[in-house]
Protein backbone atom coordinates (compact mmCIF):
# COMPACT_ATOMS: atom_id res chain seq x y z
CA UNK A 1 0.00 0.00 0.00
CA UNK A 2 1.58 3.09 -1.06
CA UNK A 3 1.73 5.61 1.73
CA UNK A 4 -0.65 9.19 1.36
CA UNK A 5 1.77 11.80 -0.11
CA UNK A 6 1.83 13.83 3.02
CA UNK A 7 4.87 15.74 2.59
CA UNK A 8 4.33 16.60 -1.19
CA UNK A 9 6.40 19.73 -2.31
CA UNK A 10 8.33 19.77 1.28
CA UNK A 11 11.96 19.85 1.67
CA UNK A 12 13.15 17.26 4.36
CA UNK A 13 16.92 16.87 5.37
CA UNK A 14 18.12 14.21 7.06
CA UNK A 15 21.42 13.81 8.65
CA UNK A 16 23.53 10.57 9.18
CA UNK A 17 20.88 9.92 6.26
CA UNK A 18 23.18 7.09 4.15
CA UNK A 19 22.61 4.06 6.33
CA UNK A 20 20.28 3.16 9.54
CA UNK A 21 17.71 4.84 10.97
CA UNK A 22 18.62 8.13 8.95
CA UNK A 23 18.34 5.82 5.42
CA UNK A 24 14.98 4.48 6.31
CA UNK A 25 13.84 7.91 7.49
CA UNK A 26 15.12 9.52 4.45
CA UNK A 27 13.23 6.40 1.91
CA UNK A 28 9.77 6.87 4.19
CA UNK A 29 9.63 10.82 3.64
CA UNK A 30 10.28 10.26 0.00
CA UNK A 31 7.65 7.65 -0.16
CA UNK A 32 5.58 10.35 1.04
CA UNK A 33 5.90 12.92 -1.28
CA UNK A 34 9.28 14.88 0.13
CA UNK A 35 11.92 15.78 -1.48
CA UNK A 36 15.49 14.75 0.66
CA UNK A 37 18.27 16.18 0.89
CA UNK A 38 20.94 14.28 2.89
CA UNK A 39 24.07 14.84 4.71
CA UNK A 40 26.93 11.73 5.96
CA UNK A 41 30.41 11.58 6.26
CA UNK A 42 30.27 8.52 4.23
CA UNK A 43 31.28 9.35 0.42
CA UNK A 44 30.86 5.60 -0.53
CA UNK A 45 27.55 4.98 0.78
CA UNK A 46 26.38 8.54 -0.40
CA UNK A 47 27.07 7.64 -4.10
CA UNK A 48 24.40 5.03 -4.17
CA UNK A 49 21.39 6.92 -2.27
CA UNK A 50 19.87 7.58 -5.75
CA UNK A 51 19.32 3.71 -6.21
CA UNK A 52 17.53 3.51 -2.68
CA UNK A 53 15.59 6.92 -2.60
CA UNK A 54 12.82 7.81 -4.59
CA UNK A 55 12.05 11.27 -6.18
CA UNK A 56 14.43 14.17 -5.90
CA UNK A 57 17.66 13.94 -4.01
CA UNK A 58 20.33 15.61 -2.82
CA UNK A 59 23.20 13.63 -0.94
CA UNK A 60 26.23 15.80 0.53
CA UNK A 61 28.77 14.87 1.53
CA UNK A 62 29.10 17.11 5.66
CA UNK A 63 31.17 16.82 8.77
CA UNK A 64 28.61 17.84 11.22
CA UNK A 65 30.95 18.52 13.71
CA UNK A 66 32.12 21.40 11.49
CA UNK A 67 30.00 24.45 11.51
CA UNK A 68 31.16 26.22 8.48
CA UNK A 69 30.66 22.72 6.85
CA UNK A 70 27.17 22.94 7.96
CA UNK A 71 26.37 26.42 7.23
CA UNK A 72 27.65 25.38 3.57
CA UNK A 73 25.68 21.87 3.18
CA UNK A 74 22.45 24.34 4.35
CA UNK A 75 23.05 27.09 1.57
CA UNK A 76 23.43 24.57 -0.96
CA UNK A 77 20.04 22.80 0.21
CA UNK A 78 18.10 26.08 -0.08
CA UNK A 79 19.75 27.32 -3.44
CA UNK A 80 18.83 23.87 -4.67
CA UNK A 81 15.16 23.14 -3.91
CA UNK A 82 14.20 26.58 -2.39
CA UNK A 83 12.87 25.91 0.83
CA UNK A 84 13.67 23.70 3.80
CA UNK A 85 10.78 22.09 5.87
CA UNK A 86 12.20 19.50 7.93
CA UNK A 87 15.30 18.75 9.86
CA UNK A 88 15.98 14.98 11.39
CA UNK A 89 19.26 15.36 13.44
CA UNK A 90 19.80 11.84 13.50
CA UNK A 91 23.68 11.43 12.78
CA UNK A 92 25.84 9.81 15.85
CA UNK A 93 27.68 7.79 17.16
CA UNK A 94 28.24 5.67 20.28
CA UNK A 95 30.51 4.30 22.48
CA UNK A 96 30.66 1.34 25.27
CA UNK A 97 33.25 1.36 28.48
CA UNK A 98 32.66 2.29 32.10
CA UNK A 99 33.72 5.56 33.13
CA UNK A 100 36.98 4.85 35.10
CA UNK A 101 38.41 3.20 31.92
CA UNK A 102 37.24 5.75 29.05
CA UNK A 103 39.69 8.32 27.68
CA UNK A 104 38.43 12.14 27.92
CA UNK A 105 38.94 12.11 24.03
CA UNK A 106 35.87 9.46 23.80
CA UNK A 107 33.48 11.81 25.96
CA UNK A 108 34.64 14.63 23.84
CA UNK A 109 34.41 13.02 20.66
CA UNK A 110 30.86 11.76 21.37
CA UNK A 111 29.39 15.15 22.50
CA UNK A 112 30.89 16.89 19.12
CA UNK A 113 29.31 14.36 16.72
CA UNK A 114 25.93 13.58 19.12
CA UNK A 115 25.14 17.00 20.72
CA UNK A 116 27.18 20.08 19.33
CA UNK A 117 26.64 18.46 15.62
CA UNK A 118 22.58 18.81 16.07
CA UNK A 119 23.22 22.04 17.58
CA UNK A 120 25.30 23.18 14.46
CA UNK A 121 23.12 21.69 12.00
CA UNK A 122 19.16 23.39 13.68
CA UNK A 123 21.28 26.37 13.98
CA UNK A 124 21.96 26.61 10.60
CA UNK A 125 18.56 25.43 9.18
CA UNK A 126 15.96 27.57 11.54
CA UNK A 127 15.58 30.73 9.86
CA UNK A 128 14.66 28.15 6.66
CA UNK A 129 12.55 26.05 8.95
CA UNK A 130 10.67 29.11 10.72
CA UNK A 131 9.80 31.18 7.11
CA UNK A 132 7.72 27.59 6.46
CA UNK A 133 6.56 26.47 10.08
CA UNK A 134 8.32 23.50 9.69
CA UNK A 135 9.64 20.34 11.69
CA UNK A 136 12.64 19.90 13.64
CA UNK A 137 13.40 15.98 14.69
CA UNK A 138 16.37 14.74 16.83
CA UNK A 139 16.57 10.93 17.28
CA UNK A 140 17.88 11.04 20.78
CA UNK A 141 17.32 7.73 22.72
CA UNK A 142 16.04 6.40 26.14
CA UNK A 143 19.08 7.01 27.57
CA UNK A 144 18.67 11.37 27.09
CA UNK A 145 16.21 10.56 29.68
CA UNK A 146 17.46 7.64 31.52
CA UNK A 147 21.11 6.21 32.99
CA UNK A 148 22.52 3.47 30.81
CA UNK A 149 25.11 1.62 32.64
CA UNK A 150 28.74 1.53 30.45
CA UNK A 151 28.29 4.27 28.19
CA UNK A 152 27.89 7.07 29.94
CA UNK A 153 29.57 9.80 27.15
CA UNK A 154 26.95 8.10 25.19
CA UNK A 155 24.17 9.23 27.72
CA UNK A 156 25.48 12.38 28.77
CA UNK A 157 25.63 13.52 25.11
CA UNK A 158 21.47 12.62 24.70
CA UNK A 159 20.77 14.09 28.11
CA UNK A 160 22.42 17.20 26.52
CA UNK A 161 20.31 17.26 23.37
CA UNK A 162 16.99 16.55 25.25
CA UNK A 163 17.81 20.05 27.46
CA UNK A 164 18.54 21.69 24.18
CA UNK A 165 15.29 20.52 22.13
CA UNK A 166 12.66 20.75 24.86
CA UNK A 167 14.19 23.78 25.69
CA UNK A 168 13.98 24.99 22.32
CA UNK A 169 10.02 23.61 21.65
CA UNK A 170 9.31 25.86 23.88
CA UNK A 171 11.04 29.26 22.19
CA UNK A 172 9.65 27.74 19.11
CA UNK A 173 6.82 27.52 19.93
CA UNK A 174 5.09 31.09 18.76
CA UNK A 175 6.73 30.17 15.70
CA UNK A 176 4.80 27.29 14.46
CA UNK A 177 7.78 25.36 14.04
CA UNK A 178 7.64 21.77 15.81
CA UNK A 179 10.21 19.64 17.90
CA UNK A 180 9.51 16.56 17.77
CA UNK A 181 11.88 14.38 20.10
CA UNK A 182 12.21 10.67 19.16
CA UNK A 183 13.35 8.01 21.83
CA UNK A 184 14.20 4.50 20.08
CA UNK A 185 15.17 1.18 22.15
CA UNK A 186 17.32 -1.03 20.28
CA UNK A 187 17.58 -0.57 16.95
CA UNK A 188 19.10 -3.06 14.78
CA UNK A 189 21.59 -0.83 12.34
CA UNK A 190 25.57 -0.31 12.21
CA UNK A 191 25.41 1.93 15.03
CA UNK A 192 26.69 -0.66 17.38
CA UNK A 193 29.12 -2.00 15.00
CA UNK A 194 30.88 1.67 15.27
CA UNK A 195 31.07 2.25 18.64
CA UNK A 196 34.03 3.22 20.30
CA UNK A 197 35.86 1.28 23.47
CA UNK A 198 37.47 2.92 25.97
CA UNK A 199 40.83 4.05 24.01
CA UNK A 200 38.43 5.34 21.11
CA UNK A 201 39.28 2.20 18.87
CA UNK A 202 36.72 0.51 17.48
CA UNK A 203 35.00 -1.72 20.73
CA UNK A 204 35.63 -5.28 20.48
CA UNK A 205 33.57 -6.34 23.45
CA UNK A 206 30.10 -7.52 23.29
CA UNK A 207 26.74 -5.01 23.35
CA UNK A 208 24.80 -5.77 26.07
CA UNK A 209 20.95 -4.98 25.80
CA UNK A 210 17.53 -5.28 26.94
CA UNK A 211 14.52 -6.47 24.82
CA UNK A 212 14.29 -7.29 21.41
CA UNK A 213 15.55 -5.10 18.26
CA UNK A 214 13.03 -3.58 16.38
CA UNK A 215 13.83 -2.85 12.47
CA UNK A 216 14.91 1.26 11.16
CA UNK A 217 12.15 0.44 8.70
CA UNK A 218 9.42 0.55 11.37
CA UNK A 219 11.44 3.10 13.43
CA UNK A 220 11.15 5.26 9.97
CA UNK A 221 7.25 4.53 9.85
CA UNK A 222 6.08 5.46 13.17
CA UNK A 223 8.66 8.87 12.73
CA UNK A 224 6.69 10.31 9.76
CA UNK A 225 3.48 9.32 11.05
CA UNK A 226 4.41 10.98 14.74
CA UNK A 227 5.66 14.26 12.17
CA UNK A 228 1.95 14.68 11.40
CA UNK A 229 0.80 13.89 14.29
CA UNK A 230 2.77 16.81 16.18
CA UNK A 231 3.86 14.73 18.59
CA UNK A 232 6.24 15.94 20.92
CA UNK A 233 7.97 13.15 22.08
CA UNK A 234 8.07 9.76 20.38
CA UNK A 235 8.99 6.69 22.41
CA UNK A 236 9.74 3.61 19.97
CA UNK A 237 9.71 -0.28 21.24
CA UNK A 238 7.54 -2.01 23.94
CA UNK A 239 11.17 -2.29 26.16
CA UNK A 240 11.72 1.54 25.60
CA UNK A 241 7.93 2.46 26.37
CA UNK A 242 8.28 0.46 29.95
CA UNK A 243 12.15 2.01 30.61
CA UNK A 244 10.31 5.34 29.72
CA UNK A 245 7.76 5.12 32.23
CA UNK A 246 9.53 2.69 34.90
CA UNK A 247 12.09 5.71 35.24
CA UNK A 248 9.49 8.59 35.00
CA UNK A 249 7.60 7.13 37.79
CA UNK A 250 10.23 5.10 39.89
CA UNK A 251 14.26 6.31 39.25
CA UNK A 252 15.22 4.52 42.13
CA UNK A 253 13.63 0.91 40.30
CA UNK A 254 14.47 1.66 37.16
CA UNK A 255 18.60 2.26 38.12
CA UNK A 256 18.36 -0.27 40.35
CA UNK A 257 16.85 -2.97 37.35
CA UNK A 258 19.62 -1.10 35.18
CA UNK A 259 22.30 -1.70 37.30
CA UNK A 260 21.48 -5.59 37.67
CA UNK A 261 20.79 -6.09 33.67
CA UNK A 262 23.97 -4.70 32.86
CA UNK A 263 26.47 -6.56 35.74
CA UNK A 264 28.09 -8.24 33.13
CA UNK A 265 29.45 -5.34 31.96
CA UNK A 266 30.13 -3.91 34.93
CA UNK A 267 31.96 -6.71 36.03
CA UNK A 268 33.57 -8.09 32.69
CA UNK A 269 35.23 -5.27 31.23
CA UNK A 270 39.11 -4.53 31.67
Amino acid sequence: MTPSPAFKDQVAVITGGASGIGLATAREFARRGAAIAVLDMDQQALATLDKQIPGPLLAIPCDITDPAAVQAAMDTIISHYGRMDLLFNNAGITQRGLFSNTDLSVFRQVMEVNFFGSLYCTKSALPALIRNKGAIIVNESIAGIAPLVGRTGYSASKHALNGLFTSLRCELRHTGVHVMVVCPGFIRTNLQKRALGPDGAIATHPQTRVGSEDTADHVAEQIATGVLKKKSTLVLTPIGRLGYYIHRLWPNLYERIMTHQFKAELKGEK
